[in-house]
């Protein structure tokens, strides 16, 4: 079987999110499982950096009325054969960030992803691959799945839409349509409120859905950011594979951003991670007070309303607060103010770095994660790796992947609440700090129960193998 996955961002080549993490452990997941697979997204300014490259070929993409170059390079997937294909216009991507500067979006995305989505299409026939599946991902390359039924693309391929945030659709002024050269007659499927809604045209044309999480799956289905009606038209397609972990990228034993390595049978390394975070952020709090971090984007969805409403008062429960992200302004300055007004309690990198990532995560006791809505969530999945509690609203992956601690039949892994909600969530970070200070042996207990916990890729890319085959057999 050989299979294209196409997204808009790789790591560690590109990174804005999860989509990153999950494009690049899927792909060498399905390649252990003998599925000839190759990865397609654009060459950013960041790629040279990251990788050699190799120029494989020089085609033109129509995008809209205009025929645009492309240079296409070939690099790999870090630690495996998987071969990573970048398609090069420095007019669409030598920019400073991904998607956009100052927390909205490049003017012209959507010819940028135009491009992007003919062009994984051109570059297949210009190399004459043989593709069975194309795995589009989001809404940036949700086009896809009508380029082929236009047949744009392999006549026999079948496409396959993973949806990782509904929330982001893609929304175009309904006057640009022109730009993807699509029919009428399949532009309709794109048309929703009077716009250009590429993810919505991808929910109607692919092959086959997939979502990051199976209660993400179902909640869409009820309540789907206004799309939930044809998410229910496709239900019989729509299918909820929880994202996995690459414990090779994402492993205490053998990080080799931390100042100390450490295992579940010997955590002696999470306190030196911890003593060595305090001291270069400058903290002055007790080290053994529970280090509560966030590593997130700062936005609205990832329950930040809730924290700052509540912040002072988390803060009177006696811990240290770290947070590592960027995001929306108004965010950005809460904790910036917050780390001046509490300098010995607080510290607020906003930056994304991959080494402060990992080193917040093993350093950390405690992680807070309440998102009003979580497709899947990675982080509490580190978290659980690294021996760091989490703390989370009961939603999407979040439900599916931490369970509470009940301290009778001593189970779960973690604390939860249901109800989006500041004083729900105070409850849950209280009995996890209650936990921690009160009884360090069934605090222990629960940590290593976490470190136990396989969310490896090896079952989820399992899942995708036979989801590829289930689309294969609709082939005439």
């Amino acid at each position: 079987m050989r299979a294209v996955l196409v997204s808009a961002e790789v790591s560690p080549f590109a990174k804005a999110g999860g989509l990153a993490d999950v494009a690049s452990a899927l792909p060498r997941a399905l390649s252990e499982l003998g599925v000839d697979v190759r990865v397609i997204m654009p060459k950013y300014r960041s790629v040279e950096e990251k990788t050699p490259l190799e120029e494989l070929a020089r085609f033109s993409v129509p995008v809209g009325k205009k025929d645009v170059e492309c240079i296409a390079y070939r690099g790999r997937l870090p630690g495996s054969d998987v071969p990573v294909f970048f398609l090069g216009n420095d007019h669409y991507f030598d920019r400073a960030q991904i998607y956009g500067e100052g927390g909205g979006d490049y003017p012209d995305a959507l010819e940028r992803f135009v491009f992007l989505s003919r062009g994984a299409l051109k570059l297949r026939e210009e190399l004459d691959w043989h593709v069975d599946i194309v795995h589009a991902n989001d809404w940036h390359t949700a086009l896809i799945p009508a380029y082929l039924r236009a047949g744009i693309g392999p006549s026999s391929a079948r496409s396959v839409l993973t949806i990782h945030n509904l929330a982001y659709q893609g929304v175009f002024p309904w006057e640009q349509a022109a730009t993807t050269g699509l029919s009428d007659e399949l532009l309709a499927s794109f048309q929703h409120a009077r716009k250009l809604n590429l993810l919505r045209g991808g929910i109607l044309q692919a092959d086959y859905l997939t979502t990051v999480s199976p209660s993400y799956a179902e909640e869409i289905l009820i309540s789907g950011e206004e799309l939930e009606d044809d998410l229910r038209s496709r239900r019989s397609e729509l299918a909820g594979i929880l994202n996995g972990v690459d414990y090779e990228v994402w492993n205490p034993e053998t990080d080799p951003h931390l100042w100390a390595n450490y295992s579940a049978s010997d955590c002696g390394g999470k306190e030196e991670n911890k003593r060595r975070l305090l001291d270069e952020l400058g903290l002055d709090v007790d080290p053994s007070a529970p280090l509560v971090r966030m590593i997130s984007r700062l936005a609205e969805q990832k329950g930040f309303d809730l924290v700052m409403a509540s912040f002072e008062r988390m803060l009177s429960f006696g811990i240290g607060f770290v947070l590592l992200g960027t995001g929306s302004p108004q965010i950005e300055e809460f904790f910036r103010s917050a780390t001046e007004k509490y300098p010995r309690q607080v510290a607020a990198l906003i930056t994304f770095s991959e080494q402060w990532a990992h080193r917040i995560e093993a350093s950390s006791d405690i992680f807070l994660m309440p998102s009003r809505f979580e497709p899947c969530g990675l982080n509490q999945m580190y978290s659980l790796r690294y021996g760091t509690v989490p703390v989370v609203c009961a939603t999407g992956g979040l439900r599916d992947t931490v369970h509470e601690y009940n301290p009778h039949s001593k189970s779960g892994n973690g604390f939860t609440f249901r109800d989006y909600d500041a004083e729900e969530m105070l409850s849950s970070l209280r009995r996890a700090i209650g936990l921690y200070k009160e009884d360090p042996q069934a605090w222990m207990e629960l940590r290593d129960r976490g470190m136990a916990e396989d969310h490896s890729w090896e079952a989820s890319a399992k899942e995708y193998r036979d989801l590829y085959e289930r689309a294969l057999a609709t082939r005439a």
